[in-house]
């Protein structure tokens, strides 16, 4: 009984309202009349009349209760609780930092045929900080993009300052195919900065396949150093992805002039405060402090550390690419017709 007369949700009938239905149909009140006396749809009480009335007594209130408690959904073992190779595919995967969305679609691609392998991206979060010792345990959590182990609200990022004062070719000058990401060759670029400022990486990214290059630079990042790492990184691409390079107003990019000439690209710069004119770049970079945090010293890395950041990070399914990675995209973009 106790069970019976505990209140589960606003939504659901109680009792009580049971028993004034009962009393209210003996009287001859039509449903409506008794929708509007206890604040319910008419639909509501229809429903229950139609579902609950036994068809030789008529309409018992207790009855009609222990019938529909009894109809109530039962907790269900979750997806990814049972051992299965679902559940082994979600958990190599977020050990490999994909994210997981990057999870729940790209299962479609390589099991286009099994049904069984399906599971949202909810549910991965679900079993990640929800379940607590549920299917996936929470040290897997250190594997995720941002280490949390709880979910928090995003937050609107903080805006970079504009530092670069030099002449330039700005964003709105860029010809229009490098809008529509259809021609590959064109590329955006930016630094991520280790602890102190001391050290940095350079990061360049394809706009239409968002093939992600690194660019080693060994003691600093001055304006020269920057030009010649990027020069060096440029120069080992084919031809045909030597198009733009789009960069934000930072002082380490001074030296365009010198690169420009170097590798015949030409660089056009973003307007104050825009970080979003170079998203895919921004992206990639939030992708990179999984690899290299913030406050730490990003010189201990060397160029084959970096190399292999990028190969790793070129090899993950994209929600831009339609699931593709950048690898992919690069190589159907790049493959004579």
């Amino acid at each position: 009984m106790a069970r019976l007369e505990r209140p589960v949700d606003a939504r659901f009938l109680s009792l009580i309202e049971r028993e004034q239905i009962h009393d209210l149909r003996t009287r001859g009140e039509s449903m409506r009349a008794i929708a509007r006396m206890l604040g319910r749809s008419a639909s509501t009480i229809s429903r229950e009349l139609t579902r609950n009335t036994a068809t030789v007594v008529g309409y018992l209130p207790y009855a009609a209760h222990r019938s529909a408690v009894s109809r109530r959904r039962r907790p269900q073992e979750r997806k990814l609780e049972p051992h299965s190779d679902l559940k082994s595919y979600v958990a190599v995967n977020l050990r490999n930092r994909w994210s997981p969305e990057q999870i729940s679609h790209r299962l479609r691609k390589d099991f286009p045929d099994d049904q069984e392998m399906r599971v949202s991206t909810e549910t991965i979060y679900q079993a990640i900080y929800v379940q607590g010792r549920g299917a996936l345990k929470r040290e897997i959590a250190s594997a995720m993009r941002r280490g949390r182990t709880t979910r928090k609200p995003r937050r609107d990022p903080a805006r970079r300052t504009s530092r670069f004062v030099d002449p330039m070719v700005m964003i709105s000058e860029r010809p229009p195919e490098v809008e529509d990401r259809a021609v590959p060759g064109h590329w955006e670029g930016d630094l991520i900065v280790g602890t102190m400022g001391r050290s940095a990486i350079g990061t360049l990214v394809e706009r239409s396949s968002r093939y992600l290059a690194l660019v080693h630079l060994e003691h600093d990042h001055t304006a020269e150093r920057v030009r010649d790492g990027l020069v060096k990184t440029v120069k080992a691409l084919p031809m045909s992805l030597r198009k733009s390079l789009t960069w934000d107003q930072g002082a380490e990019m001074s030296a365009h002039v010198g690169f420009r000439v170097a590798t015949d690209m030409d660089v056009y710069f973003c307007d104050p405060a825009s970080p979003w004119q170079r998203g895919s770049n921004e992206n990639s970079n939030g992708l990179l402090r999984q690899y290299f945090p913030k406050g730490t010293d990003l010189s201990v890395h060397d160029a084959d550390e970096l190399q292999a950041v990028a190969l790793q990070l070129n090899q993950r399914p994209r929600k831009s690419l339609d699931w593709d990675t950048p690898a992919e995209r690069l190589h159907a973009l790049l493959e004579p017709a």
